[in-house]
């Protein structure tokens, strides 16, 4: 089994692409709130052979029927020839040798990867006519006599190369030769998602991961379609990213961790080659450099950033609330430009995330002229700002997103506040932090993580719909959800496969399933069908009792 993913291996299954019409059907039938109190574990043991399938997200709409297509020793990958050719062409066919790559290991077989547009094996179409299917959308259709995958754009090619290797056993995802067989269902898959913004965020801040792990996270959220990778890139114990213009920042202020450990940072080159592997997996990279708050790392490395003129120490505790930047200074501004221009330089896509949370140290009224200039200054390097919903507390910029972070629990007066920002024009992101913050404790027995928002077990990430979730949020101003994956008690791969999975599976199915399929009894079934898929690919995941998991 892989324990590293610079390849492309990352990877889920489903047995019977015709079932799964049930799991659309089932999911209209209900919602089911999740209990208030303790969640019970489930009382159904599990069937011997899974009758739904196991695809994570389910897909919006399939049609079963046919007889199944088998890989066999003679299967090509052809990839349409695209009209014009182009940047397109080019990624289709990288798509098709990413696909190549992923079945080769398990299968034994040579797939080679042709071009031209002749029946049989597997077929990857790039169609401008297919306009239904959107930026990410896909159609897989498959019979005896081959697979399909059509998408308008490439992205939506990608995604529908991951429910292909639903299609096929989890043993699909292992690095040698395995004995198969390897079918696909017969039937027709049309599947684009709900929201546009599916992310994940992770925090290298307070404990730093290499470029080397952070791939490896990137592989797993390409598997399930996530479509954001939200990089938390400083914070009071760390600061991670170089900044020529400011050098100390990564050289002092990256020099250490919660604990106190070595710490680390990127340099402009590990960066950029994040981002790329990113986009090879069609996942937008949104950084963050988090303001006025949270910047102790920088006012240790720069005394000027302080009011005072005096750089307190590097911290490697987990307290909040505690630093600010000098806001009546001008060098703060000076400070704010050149960050934001050369991130922004970095950083080929739309979004920049300016925090702005918990800003304790910092007045209402130095906050919100802040986050003025931060916002303009954002607006100036021409990408949009994201900022924590504390944003909605000053003057959201035009097309802002805010990221809600609050609880069930939170005051109506701050939902209220929210609300009315989406009224009027503020996009938002849900990671209700008891939902879908991936550091919460599942119980009070988990070795890892917080509890400040609750105990987050499988069921409460999973049970609940983020179009109602904010009492006056218009529907079309929640533009997705984000599972968060904050990093006070997490510093290696194996605690980040434990306290992601399968929570993270959770967000992915909120984030592109359509309403209508929420159903829990039918999640946590395809859920544990992910189990031997997620062992095959060395994640050492959650074993929640709340899911029937099934093993290799």
């Amino acid at each position: 089994m892989r324990q590293h993913g610079t390849s492309p291996r990352t990877r889920p299954r489903t047995r019977l692409l015709g079932v799964l019409l049930l799991v659309v059907a089932a999911g209209a039938a209900g919602t089911g709130a999740a209990p208030a109190g303790p969640e019970a574990a489930p009382t159904t043991p599990a069937p011997a052979v899974r009758p739904l399938g196991d695809v994570v997200p389910v897909p919006a709409s399939v049609r079963p029927g046919g007889a199944p297509y088998t890989l066999t020793a003679r299967t090509r990958i052809q990839v349409d020839r695209v009209p014009g050719g182009g940047a397109d062409a080019r990624e289709a066919r990288r798509i098709g040798t990413y696909l190549a790559q992923v079945l080769r290991p398990s299968t034994g077989y040579a797939l080679p990867v042709t071009g031209g547009d002749g029946p049989g094996g597997i077929r990857l179409r790039l169609s401008g006519h297919e306009t239904a299917l959107g930026e990410e959308g896909y159609r897989l259709e498959s019979g005896p006599a081959g697979v399909t995958v059509t998408a308008r754009e490439p992205a939506g090619l990608f995604h529908g190369v991951q429910t292909l290797r639903q299609q096929l056993p989890a043993s699909v995802e292992e690095d040698t030769r395995q004995p198969g067989p390897w079918t696909v269902a017969g039937g027709t898959i049309t599947d684009t998602p709900r929201y546009g913004y599916r992310g994940a965020m992770l925090d290298v801040s307070r404990h730093f991961f290499t470029v080397g792990q952070v791939k490896r996270y990137i592989d797993q959220l390409a598997l399930y379609k996530i479509n954001k990778l939200h990089l938390h890139l400083s914070d009071d114990q760390g600061w991670r990213i170089a900044v020529d213009s400011w050098p100390r920042l990564a050289t002092h202020g990256g020099s250490t961790q919660v604990g106190g450990g070595p710490g680390g940072y990127y340099t402009k080159a590990q960066y950029k080659d994040i981002v790329a592997y990113a986009a090879s997996r069609h996942l937008e990279v949104v950084p963050e450099i988090d303001m006025p708050g949270h910047t102790n790392a920088a006012l240790a490395s720069y005394a000027e950033l302080n009011c005072d003129g005096v750089a307190p120490p590097l911290y490697t505790g987990t307290e909040v609330g505690f630093s600010s930047l000098c806001v009546a200074k001008d060098v703060t501004y000076d400070f704010v430009d050149d960050v934001v221009r050369e991130l922004a330089a970095l950083t080929p896509g739309r979004y920049l995330h300016i925090g702005g949370d918990e800003a304790h140290s910092t007045s209402h009224q130095d906050y919100v002229a802040f986050m003025d200039r931060a916002q303009a200054t954002v607006a100036k390097y021409g990408k949009t700002v994201v900022g924590w919903h504390q944003l909605t507390g000053a003057r959201p910029a035009p097309g802002a997103l805010a990221q809600y972070w609050g609880l069930d629990r939170t005051g109506d007066a701050e939902k209220a506040r929210v609300a009315d920002a989406a009224r009027n024009g503020t996009g938002l992101v849900l990671s209700p932090a008891d939902r879908l913050y991936l550091d919460m404790k599942y119980t009070k027995d988990t070795p890892l993580g917080l509890s400040w928002a609750g105990y987050v077990e499988v069921r409460r990430s999973y049970d609940w719909d983020p179009g109602a979730y904010l009492p006056g949020v218009p529907a079309g101003a929640v533009r997705g959800v984000e599972a968060p994956l904050w990093s006070e008690t997490v510093s290696t791969s194996a605690h980040i496969d434990t306290m992601a999975f399968p929570r993270l599976l959770s967000a992915a199915e909120l984030g592109w399933s359509p309403a209508a399929s929420h159903d829990w009894e039918d999640y946590r079934q395809r859920l544990a069908g992910q189990g031997p898929r997620l062992e095959a690919l060395g994640v050492d995941y959650h074993r929640s009792p709340q899911v029937p998991w099934r093993t290799r």
